[in-house]
């Protein structure tokens, strides 16, 4: 990333996922339906597989990204538990096992410094992952997402 990474740039789109490939997906899907009916009864069968084809692909693909989000999270829920276990006194830790998967996605942006406090927040007030992005001071980068 070129900027300094915060809670408002943190998002990533995939250029070659977002901007290339689901658009192309989606216009051999349009194409497809469309020729189907511009040439229907002829070649039934064939344009019919083209349609599956051209309905299964965008499927594929979304489908390998969510995929690899999921197996993104599980990682950074071990990595946030094994980073609670250094940071956090015996007592928080074992609070801290009721926090959700998508709140230690959250606090996967806080700093070692500010980690222990939020923890404690997120776990009397309840906060959302976005409520812990936003309450983040010092943000710590994750430059390797999917």
């Amino acid at each position: 990333m070129s900027s300094v990474q915060s809670y408002k740039n943190h998002t990533r789109q995939d250029p070659p996922f977002h901007f290339v490939l689901i658009p192309i997906l989606l216009l051999n899907l349009i194409l497809s339906v469309a020729v189907t009916v511009h040439h229907w009864p002829e070649h039934r069968g064939l344009f019919g597989w083209w349609i599956v084809m051209s309905l299964s692909l965008p499927l594929l693909a979304v489908r390998t990204r969510v995929n690899a989000l999921k197996v993104q999270d599980r990682l950074i829920r071990l990595e946030e538990r094994l980073r609670l276990a250094e940071l956090l006194s015996p007592e928080d830790l074992a609070q801290s096992y009721s926090l959700t998967e998508s709140q230690l996605i959250g606090l996967r942006f806080a700093s070692d410094a500010e980690l222990p406090a939020l923890v404690a927040r997120t776990l009397k007030e309840g906060l959302s992952q976005d409520q812990i992005k936003k309450a983040i001071v010092n943000w710590r980068p994750d430059n390797f997402r999917v």
